[in-house]
């Protein structure tokens, strides 16, 4: 096992800014709260982005559509229909291939979110909730600012596709 030096703690998995147990632990325990994302791809390998409205927490960052999941529906029944109010657009739990989850401590909250990668769809995706939509190339991921939950998803999705 390698020994890390302190020196050394600010890179990698040992990145700045990140919360200790110890720490997370005298806050209190954070309620968690379960959401779930879908990376829609096109023919084109693009994935669609989603841009936070005004008025909502975290307005202006760009997003993987999906939401939260309500008590006593699943992560699949959820996307399918999160999809459909904010995008318009149907799809199958056939056709969610789970890809990843993130697990992110905010300020008030936890949120674990499982991401779906989808390929198929019926229909157009277009704002049904006055957010702008943008199809984004793997590699311009990191051009568009993110909560902070979706990050990690940005390398994965750019080395996965």
């Amino acid at each position: 096992m390698p020994i890390i030096e302190a020196d050394q703690m600010q890179d990698g998995c040992w990145g700045a800014g990140e919360v200790d147990l110890a720490a997370r632990t005298a806050r209190g325990v954070l309620p968690q709260i379960l959401v779930v994302a879908a990376a829609l791809v096109d023919v084109d390998n693009r994935i669609l982005l989603a841009q936070r409205p005004a008025g909502k927490s975290m307005a202006g960052l760009w997003e993987f559509p999906g939401g939260k999941v309500v008590a006593g529906e699943t992560p699949e029944a959820a996307l399918i229909r999160e999809l459909q109010e904010e995008l318009g657009i149907d799809t199958r739990e056939s056709c969610l291939a789970p890809f990843t989850f993130a697990s992110h401590s905010y300020d008030d909250f936890h949120l674990l979110m499982p991401v779906y990668i989808i390929r198929t769809w019926l229909g157009t995706p277009s704002s049904k909730e006055g957010q702008a939509l943008k199809w984004v190339a793997p590699l311009k991921l990191k051009d568009y600012p993110m909560p902070p939950a979706d990050v990690p998803l940005i390398a994965m999705l750019r080395d996965y596709l």
